[in-house]
């Protein structure tokens, strides 16, 4: 065994370039397989990571995955409001320990703006219950201040003091500005790797004060509320578009949730999901997005084995004299299978810690841009359990494929090598 590891490390280094190409192409595909794979996760623990602590998210009746896009994800927007009415009943509700009205509907350059009170700062909590915290500033008191997600802060290079002006609705170019109202930001949050770091945090005051001179989403004609007289005006909001609620003991969950689809005690029909329930069928709904980008994953790989496979059948012909002569000195044809066989598990196995490697070295150099344009929160890490387990798949469907140009090598005659065709 020594000897043929021996002929197969002078073989290989003999043809380095050749090999050096299929490591490289290995070394790719691993990369791919293990980065799609950890974005993949990435994904899913950024989505179960947004809200903790929160027992019902309450809103006018649609879809539970549509309620939670808008009110956690801040994707899409709300068909129905709910009163303010509603919201003060559920508060008031003797299993409720705390609520934080949200209200939604507004932009700042692309960024969503939400509209909420000091509750959120309070009880508004992510992660494995981590609270939200002000890496600048103090949270919002006044009717214009603002607080910023620390991605918004960081992509418009926004500090405490600085002037923003809100447009009316969600999208693109072309949103009429609450340009007579400006907002002062006066505290920035420190970065959760949640949608907190992607929006803009305003008061319900706030939210009302910039639409006291608008009806049916435009500008009244004729009618100008300067932003000095606005605290003259109720600002108590007429609807708001979810409720995130907490409730003193989560035995009572279920019946809450079923008091309020019931409509006790409220004078419109709402519903109340559970953020963990909603985020199963979410997860349901993107599966196949998430089996597309297992199938893309699998097809990098086999298509880098398949590499490996056609390099090495190929370079048979150039090695017929070499497995000719290896024979001629009492090397048996079982010895010439093993021998190509090692060589395709060490170039495997080479090329997988490679690719590991190259990984690591990129989401080093990559992962500040990645956390700061997406959102991602990727570290080079240790493969995880999952990972070592596709890992080990990977050099196994390797070494089962090398094993085919060993048994080509196998069946080559001796004097296939060492007679010279014309």
């Amino acid at each position: 065994m020594k000897l043929l590891l021996r002929l197969a490390a002078k073989s290989a280094w003999n043809r380095r370039f050749t090999l050096g190409l299929m490591l490289l192409a290995i070394a790719l595909s691993t990369t791919m397989l293990l980065g799609i794979e950890r974005v993949r996760h990435e994904v899913r623990a950024g989505f179960s990571q947004s809200v903790s602590g929160t027992d019902l998210v309450v809103g006018a009746r649609t879809s539970p995955i549509q309620l939670m896009l808008y009110a956690i994800f801040r994707i899409g927007g709300a068909t129905n409001n709910m009163g303010w009415d509603s919201a003060q009943a559920l508060a008031r509700n003797p299993a409720v320990a705390w609520t934080i009205p949200i209200s939604l509907g507004d932009s700042h350059r692309g960024f969503p703006v939400l509209a909420t009170n000091d509750d959120y700062f309070r009880h508004f909590h992510y992660g494995d219950g981590r609270p939200l915290q002000l890496t600048q500033g103090k949270p919002f008191a006044d009717v214009f201040d603002a607080v910023l997600g620390a991605e918004v802060a960081a992509r418009l290079h926004y500090k405490v003091g600085d002037h923003i002006v809100l447009a009316h609705g969600m999208g693109g170019m072309g949103l009429t500005q609450h340009a007579d109202k400006p907002f002062v930001v006066t505290g920035i949050l420190a970065r959760t790797g949640t949608p907190v770091d992607r929006t803009v945090h305003i008061g319900l005051g706030g939210m009302e004060a910039i639409h006291l001179d608008w009806e049916g989403g435009a500008p009244l004609p004729g009618l100008h509320i300067d932003a000095g007289l606005v605290k003259k005006f109720d600002l108590t909001p007429k609807s708001i578009t979810a409720v995130l609620v907490g409730l003193k003991s989560r035995a009572r969950v279920f019946a809450l949730q079923r008091d309020i689809a019931d409509g006790d005690g409220f004078k419109e029909p709402l519903m109340a999901v559970l953020p963990g329930v909603a985020l199963d069928q979410l997860w349901d709904v993107v599966g196949i997005g998430e089996n597309a980008l297992l199938v893309v994953s699998g097809m990098v790989v086999v298509v880098g084995l398949a590499g490996l496979v056609a390099a090495i059948l190929a370079s048979l012909g150039e090695r017929r004299r070499e497995l000719a002569i290896l024979r001629s000195v009492g090397a048996r044809p079982w010895d010439v299978f093993l021998l190509l066989s090692i060589e395709g598990l060490g170039v495997m196995l080479a090329g997988v810690a490679l690719g590991v490697m190259l990984l690591s070295v990129l989401l080093l150099a990559l992962g500040p841009a990645l956390a700061a344009r997406f959102g991602l929160a990727l570290q080079p890490a240790w493969p995880a359990a999952g990972e070592l387990q596709l890992l080990l798949w990977t050099v196994a469907a390797g070494f089962a494929a090398s094993l085919l140009p060993g048994l080509r090598a196998y069946r080559l005659s001796l004097s296939d090598g060492l007679t010279p065709r014309l």
